[in-house]
């Protein structure tokens, strides 16, 4: 009837057996539903504009295709909506509700609507109506827990519309007729078998087709199990699989009896392959997560699953690198035959080593960025080959098709609410090879979402180390994205949490960050405190480095409120602390604040020869961007004084030693930016 391939909420077939399975049966429930989306409303009927989008509901168990069919209407329909279809999924595999703060976070991510980091969940819901205002979209909403999910989800916009998809009714939203689905007549349910397990057998005995489906009760899921374990016998006779199923029809679901018939009349090792599957984050496995589960090859996980796929027991998802969905209606009998024959201590280790295949591959799939790293390269090469990414583009690949299992595996890693070794590791390169990879900005809502899983595990087992980790990692993206006030909260509390762990890298790094959140708001003078603090604790642990670096920091703070004086006395001893740890580089960058300093303090002839000493320590340094700028600060303090031919010749040497770098290999002039450019890089440096 369509071109649509049968997915029985959410199997779906290889290649192969895809080009012969079409969508079926289903006709009168989608004359309905397509008359639902032209039916006058309540609004309408009294006069008033609707004021939301028409939510249409497909209700039925899991297994009944009504994932099926609600893509397909979605299929038939699309056209009236030229702004495009957004999908989300509102269940976890285990059935468990996601949060609605993710769900609308992905839909704006498809959208490609920037937000907050940080936002919280009525900002996000008002984000996502406002992007919706003045578009005509279809939402695909699948496996709704409940009405709220759907609510915070329904655009106040009368030309969308709102597919959801539930096990039952969605009570609180007005003017919804569901749609509830049985099985597929028998026509259909045995047209379906036909296409699975070949036409021979099923023509050869109508009769045995027919009962068969009836056993199935006309559940694609268990007819798509039914077609695949017989497509794999060609032997069998259909009468054969009806007598097996039942022989069990007091046990449980005849999807389940389905899929313990296949599962036992697998080799052992496919088997066990299988019930594992149930552990994989998401529902989404690829050959590295079913190689790690099982503990055996690559190469032979990926060729169980392609098997897996040919008998519906997986869905084959159509990205690069290629990846394998659980069926959601398969996931909890998987998981009850994995605790059948896997015992706890079993399911556990392999959990274990999947979560350690990730975390390598994570590695991996940052050290590949870091070209210019000796250390890193050793320890690429020193990884297993299958472990390796061909290039940095594959890599990244990577990391955004497997994007959703891996945050998925990090709530998996905390899920029994402990933050041990293999969790922290789990986390930290995640967080890396994001940032690696995308960068922090970009990805800013999954960092978020990360360092809170770790702060809400540090609060409820009391563990102020990794409280105050999380706050400052929390408290930085809230900076990068202008929420400078949050910023400064989670700083005091890491301050706090610090001093409670006893870390005295946590409080000096915190005491830091809240000077820093205080001089970005302009109070300057606290910020000049918050930082003197800092330095009290820096001088005390004798940290030369970072003692030399924040007397810099104070002496910014107070060059902004206007304390030359105090400035000036600070940037020497800046300039003192780098030249005792021999820090050259430090030391000329140090030597070009306080030149400035000079000059706004009405002292231009000091200013030149601090600015001059600066050149030096930058060649001497082996600078040459910083001598650069330095060169052009050295310009305007001529043009100041009112010598225009001194000024054209420092300019003149900024450009050409620019212009030389340029030169240099692996240097491209389009990535270096102006001079001016570089000036104004002196103070952030």
């Amino acid at each position: 009837m369509t071109d649509q391939a049968v997915d029985t909420d959410g199997v779906r077939f290889s290649h192969d057996v895809a080009a012969e399975t079409r969508f079926l049966g289903r006709t009168r429930e989608l004359k309905e539903l397509r008359a639902d989306i032209e039916r006058a409303g309540l609004d309408t009927l009294s006069g008033r504009k609707a004021p939301r989008a028409r939510v249409l509901l497909i209700a039925g168990r899991p297994g009944s295709g009504r994932t099926t069919l609600g893509e397909e209407l979605v299929r038939q329909v699309a056209d009236r909506y030229p702004d495009g279809v957004l999908r989300a999924r509102l269940s976890e595999t285990d059935g468990a509700r996601v949060p609605v703060e993710r769900s609308v976070r992905e839909l704006l991510d498809a959208l490609e609507v920037p937000t907050p980091a940080g936002a919280d969940e009525d900002d996000l819901v008002e984000a996502l109506r406002t992007a919706l205002a003045g578009r005509r979209t279809l939402l695909l909403l699948d496996d709704a827990a409940d009405a709220e999910q759907v609510d915070a989800l329904l655009p106040d916009n009368p030309d969308c519309l709102v597919i959801a998809i539930s096990q039952g009714p969605l009570t609180g939203i007005s003017d919804v007729r569901p749609c509830t689905l049985g099985g597929l007549d028998t026509k259909s349910a045995v047209e379906l078998l036909s296409r699975i397990a070949g036409s021979v057998r099923i023509t050869v005995d109508p009769r045995a087709a027919e009962g068969l489906a009836e056993q199935c009760q006309g559940q694609p899921a268990a007819l798509v199990l039914a077609g695949g374990w017989l497509a794999a016998r060609p032997k069998a006779a259909v009468a054969d699989l009806a007598r097996h199923l039942h022989a069990g029809a007091d046990e449980g679901t005849v999807t389940g009896r389905a899929l313990r018939l296949v599962h036992d009349e697998l080799p052992a090792p496919a088997a066990r392959i299988l019930r594992l599957l149930s552990l994989a984050p998401a529902g989404l496995a690829d050959p590295h997560t079913a190689s790690a589960l099982a503990g055996c090859s690559v190469s032979s996980a990926r060729t169980t699953l392609d098997d897996f796929v040919s008998v519906g027991l997986l869905h084959a998802v159509e990205t690069s690198p290629p990846q394998y969905e659980v069926p959601g209606c398969l996931h909890p009998l998987l998981k009850g035959l994995a605790e059948a024959h896997e015992r706890p201590g079993e399911l556990q280790l392999a959990r274990a080593r999947m979560l350690e295949r990730t975390v390598r591959l994570l590695q991996s799939c940052r050290a590949i960025t870091e070209t210019d790293s000796p250390q890193a390269r050793e320890k690429l090469l020193g990884m297993p080959r299958s472990l390796r990414f061909p290039s940095p583009r594959d890599a990244a690949d990577w990391l955004r098709v497997r994007r959703p299992a891996l945050l998925a595996s990090a709530r998996l890693a905390v899920a029994d609410g402990t933050l041990d070794t293999l969790a922290r590791r789990l986390m930290a390169q995640l967080v890396r090879a994001m940032v690696a990879h995308f960068g922090t900005q970009a990805a800013a809502g999954d960092l978020y979402g990360i360092h809170h899983l770790v702060l809400d595990v540090a609060e409820r087992r009391r563990l102020p180390r990794e409280q105050a980790a999380a706050l400052l990692n929390l408290g930085d993206l809230d900076a990068r994205t202008g929420r400078t006030a949050d910023a400064l909260a989670r700083y005091r509390a890491a301050l706090d949490a610090g001093r409670a762990a006893n870390d005295p890298y946590a409080t000096g790094r915190a005491t830091e960050s809240v000077g820093g959140a205080h001089l970005e708001l302009g109070d300057f003078d606290r910020a000049a405190d918050w930082f003197g603090r800092a330095l009290a604790e820096r001088l005390a642990q004798g940290e030369r480095a970072d003692a030399a670096r924040l007397y810099g920091r104070i002496a910014a703070a107070h060059t902004y409120g206007g304390r030359y004086g105090e400035a000036l006395r600070n940037w020497r001893a800046a300039v003192a602390g780098h030249r005792k740890n021999g820090d050259l580089a430090a030391q000329a960058r140090a030597l070009s604040e306080l030149a400035r300093v000079q000059e706004y303090a009405g002292r231009p002839e000091d200013s030149l020869r601090t600015c001059r000493e600066a050149v030096e320590w930058a060649r001497r340094a082996e600078d040459t961007r910083l001598q650069a700028a330095l060169h052009l600060r050295l310009a305007d303090t001529f043009d100041h004084l009112g010598d225009p031919t001194s000024a054209a010749l420092h300019r003149s040497s900024a450009e050409q030693m620019l212009g030389e770098e340029a030169q240099e290999p692996g240097i491209d002039p389009k990535q270096e930016g102006s001079a001016y450019e570089i000036r104004g890089s002196l103070a952030e440096d």
